[in-house]
């Protein structure tokens, strides 16, 4: 999913109901990241065959115009920098107004796509004030009504049509995401891999910043490396980059297989570090993490096995992932970190016979009964994997509403002890046999 779609425009034009529009019913497709979105909400969209994410920036701006010199004008500034086509929307019952003329202002620096929409223009006299639009200069003016949706389809046909198509990478090898906060060592990370100093973040504003995709085929390995390219710290508005670095983290996710989260080892993991984790087990990717900068670390403080236990108890209850600790800068271990991913891609695709899976299963049983239910013994028969692009399996049994969840992570612990699914998601269904 390659694309951003980003809204801007003063408060109160109908953003948010024309957001609401476009998902649909599809809006809680990501959860709500603690001090991300605050009203800032994102979710997928899909339109004439293109996939993107759409960002309503409303919400931050209070009702008032002398505000516009801080929020809104940030927010256009970072949606010129960081979205692919922006939809301005304006609001025909108001005309052209001062803040109207104000982002027109800023959009016109850019090379990006923008897309005018004028809300509101339900009757035909709204249909003749809205020519007033054209007056701004954009190239691209749609008239439209957010609430009852008319104008928005050719509007969307616009945006299709100014998005790329991300192209489809080889399937066969596997596609590793080195995602985390900014300053984390990504960079340094992927350089020290590839051999190579890529300038990755440049200055000039329209540039993408975006994920790069690059073959390694080094050492008999083969993959792609997702690098989700730093984030400039020193902005000010700190807590939209954040929620744009959330963006690019999804969308380098949705693209790869494993991923590899790098945390600070100084800090230890964070909360952003866990919203990161989150999506990717939601997504059922593999995971690695890795603690870079462990050569910052005072040894004396602490050890390889109490920063692993440390991890492991934020991360619980999927902890079963392999943790590396790495200084980028040195090279050190940073070999370490392609086996493990490669390994875990490995075990997301593995595939056990069934005849394997049951006598793992009567073993299974045999150590631990699953609990009764009021008095009804609940048997399960057999389990079979199915076919999926992770590990997933079905259990077939009597009662299959009544198995609770600890003797599901039992079972699930079970199977990750005997069949190797370190850093690999694992669903367990349970049904009617």
């Amino acid at each position: 999913m390659g694309n951003i779609v980003a809204i801007v425009g003063r408060p109160n034009v109908g953003k948010s109901t024309f957001y609401n529009r476009m998902i649909g019913e599809r809006r809680a497709i990501i959860d709500d990241i603690s001090g991300v979105t605050r009203d800032r909400q994102y979710g997928s969209s899909y339109w004439n065959g293109k996939d993107f994410i759409m960002i309503d920036t409303g919400g931050l701006v209070q009702n008032s115009d002398d505000i516009f010199e801080v929020e809104i004008r940030n927010q256009v500034l970072l949606a010129i920098e960081e979205a692919d086509v922006i939809v301005f929307m304006v609001d025909v019952t108001t005309g052209i107004t001062d803040l109207d003329e104000q982002v027109t202002e800023l959009l016109r620096k850019t090379n990006k796509t923008v897309v005018l929409a004028v809300n509101k223009v339900d009757n035909s006299q709204r249909m003749l004030e809205a020519n007033e639009f054209w007056s701004l200069g954009f190239e691209n003016v749609f008239f439209l009504s957010s609430l009852t949706g008319s104008g928005t389809g050719d509007l969307l046909d616009c945006v299709a049509e100014n998005i790329t198509e991300v192209e489809q990478l080889d399937t066969t090898i596997p596609k590793i995401a080195f995602v985390g906060q900014p300053n984390v060592g990504k960079s340094s990370m992927v350089n020290a891999l590839l051999g190579v100093e890529r300038n990755i973040v440049t200055d000039i504003a329209g540039t993408t910043r975006d994920s790069i995709h690059t073959k390694y085929n080094k050492f008999g390995k083969e993959f792609y490396i997702i690098d989700t390219a730093g984030i400039r710290k020193k902005s000010k508005v700190h807590e939209n980059l954040e929620f744009y670095s959330v963006m690019r983290a999804i969308k380098a996710l949705d693209e790869a297989d494993v991923c590899v989260l790098m945390i600070d080892a100084q800090v230890g993991v964070e909360s952003q570090d866990l919203s990161i984790l989150k999506i990717a087990q939601k997504r059922n990717k593999a995971v690695v993490i890795v603690a870079n900068k462990w050569d910052l670390v005072p040894k004396e403080t602490n050890t390889m096995k109490d920063f692993t236990e440390s991890i492991k108890q934020r991360i619980s209850p999927f902890n079963d992932v392999p943790i590396i600790f790495t200084s980028a800068l040195d090279k050190q271990r940073i070999f370490n970190v392609v086996e493990a991913a490669l390994k875990v891609a490995e075990n997301r695709v593995r595939k056990i016979k069934t005849s394997q899976l049951n006598d793992w299963l009567e073993e299974a049983i045999e150590k631990l009964n699953p609990p009764s239910y009021r008095g009804k013994f609940i048997k399960i028969k057999y389990v079979t994997q199915i076919k999926t692009y992770h590990p997933c399996f079905a259990f077939f049994c009597n009662y299959p509403q009544h198995v609770k969840e600890p003797y599901k992570n039992y079972l699930e612990n079970q199977l990750r002890k005997k069949f190797e699914f370190e850093g690999s998601p694992i669903t367990l269904y349970f049904r009617k046999k």
